[in-house]
């Protein structure tokens, strides 16, 4: 039987007072969303918001409206143009807000069909696969220090406590376009993909990640509550938000549940979770 088992969590951290992080789970679609908001006076909550519910929606509607399926056409397309529309949204938004003026925020999505899976990203919220004890990061971070890690200049756990870790080169709402990272991936049954903001990254280094996944790996919902109160044993600096979706046989998305999910965004159903 081909299915997904999805988990997500999201916490505000030891730190800060308030979530600027946002996740979406749309299990129907075979999505899933994380993004960390950036600005002040609550922006960065208004960003991460504004970027998740704008992806999700479009995506579910480029989806239900298409015809034919299994080329991955449609899922890149969809997935490229929910996130420029999601840069456009925020960069109007903060243009007609003065208190909103240079929010943004960062996104990764995971978009899964057949035995295929979508990634789009714009900033440093990573996707990692979990495969046969390995873990793998999927995606490049758009920070400046990613720049020193892969000109030689620094090793990666040296970028991981550098003072500029958190110094994006990419971010949703800035300008009035972005280039955003997208890109196909094969997906095997028994995969796990761990999509997290960098409230996790930041704290625990890619070998403390897979050695949770190895131990706790069979039970999503243990391991994401390992990896979120690890990150806050640790001090819990920021907003901290993972996603964990591991693979059934593939996915094949139902129509009909599908059609369902269109007509709650239609109604203005919220998307979101914090």
């Amino acid at each position: 039987m081909s299915e997904l088992q999805i988990i997500g969590l999201t916490d505000s951290g030891r730190m800060r007072d308030q979530n600027e992080d946002h996740i979406a789970i749309a299990a129907e679609a075979g999505l899933v969303v994380v993004a960390d908001g950036m600005g002040g006076h609550r922006a960065g909550e208004v960003a991460s918001r504004l970027a998740v519910e704008t992806v999700v929606r479009h995506i579910v509607m480029a989806l239900t409206e298409a015809t034919g399926s299994g080329s991955g056409a449609i899922e890149v397309a969809a997935m490229r143009d929910a996130i420029q529309q999601a840069n456009q949204a925020i960069h109007n938004q903060a243009r007609a807000s003065p208190e909103q003026e240079g929010m943004g925020s960062t996104i990764v999505v995971a978009l899964f069909y057949g035995d295929k899976l979508c990634v789009g990203h714009v900033g440093d919220s990573r996707l990692y696969r979990y495969r046969d004890t390995i873990l793998e990061q999927v995606t490049e971070d758009h920070s400046v220090v990613q720049e020193l890690v892969s000109r030689g200049l620094v090793t990666a756990e040296e970028a991981r406590v550098s003072i500029s870790k958190n110094l994006v080169t990419r971010a949703l709402g800035i300008d009035p376009a972005v280039e955003a990272d997208i890109s196909e991936h094969d997906v095997y049954d028994d995969d796990v993909y761990l999509l997290c903001s960098d409230g996790i990254n930041d704290v625990l280094a890619d070998g403390d990640i897979e050695l949770m996944l190895t131990e706790h790996g069979r039970n999503l919902d243990t391991t994401a509550k390992a990896l979120v109160d690890t990150a806050n044993v640790r001090g819990g600096p920021d907003n901290i938000s993972v996603i964990m979706v591991r693979v059934r046989g593939g996915f094949e998305r139902n129509p009909e549940e599908l059609q369902k999910l269109r007509e709650r965004l239609l109604t203005n159903a919220p998307v979101t979770g914090t």
